[in-house]
């Protein structure tokens, strides 16, 4: 996946999809799972047991689940060259991370950069970062995300941190280019026990209410 696919397709689907869990039984079907219910990007995280396994099993099956899988809470070079030999598709870190972004640039990996605060949102874009993902966004809500814009217009946003069906399109119409969903749409046990169906079901009422 290039940088602009992904941007592209998170333009398009409007989400990111977070995993957390205490355990995955099979990534394939969890983004069979996301992607059915309208999820084409999928981030699984570090503090995941066993990530790279994940991540590897789920960019083995892409042809038959058509999800791109990342891996997220990246937090160093040596995480991130990990990440990118098991196969992940793009990187996220909770904050402003050169090395990862270093090792992203160089093999041509998407990545988004976190930040919260408008000098750490120039240093992840002079960093290279596509789009720069705000956390924790809860703390200043959807009206940050539009006051941003006026300094950097154009600039892609994704929210991430207390996001729900309730406040997602609210984030959307200020401006950001996606969000990030969590716990609501992959609830940690919902993951560890299998019940694909309940988060397909999920991803779909969460997709619907987007556009």
């Amino acid at each position: 996946m290039t940088p602009e696919e992904f941007i592209k397709q998170l333009e398009a689907d409007r989400t990111l999809a977070v995993v957390r869990a205490p355990a995955i039984p099979d990534a394939a079907e969890l983004c069979r799972a996301l992607a059915g219910g309208g999820i084409r990007t999928v981030e699984l995280t570090f503090t995941t047991p066993d990530v790279l396994r994940h991540v590897k099993r789920a960019a083995e099956t892409a042809a038959q689940h058509g999800a791109a899988v990342g891996i997220g809470t990246v937090l160093t070079g040596d995480q991130a060259r990990a990440a990118i030999d098991a196969g992940a598709q793009f990187l996220v870190t909770p904050g402003l991370r050169p090395d990862v972004a270093a090792v992203a640039t160089a093999a041509g990996i998407p990545f988004s950069l976190g930040a919260m605060t408008p000098t750490e949102v120039a240093q992840a874009l002079d960093l290279g970062s596509q789009v720069v993902k705000i956390f924790p966004a809860r703390q200043l809500g959807p009206a940050y995300i539009k006051d941003l814009q006026g300094p950097y217009p154009g600039i892609r946003l994704l929210p991430s941190g207390g996001i729900d069906a309730a406040n997602a399109k609210s984030y959307l119409d200020a401006g950001a280019v996606a969000v990030c969903c969590g716990t609501s749409v992959v609830p940690p046990a919902a993951v560890a026990a299998g019940d694909w169906a309940d988060i397909s079901a999920r991803a779909a009422a969460f997709t619907g209410i987007l556009n």
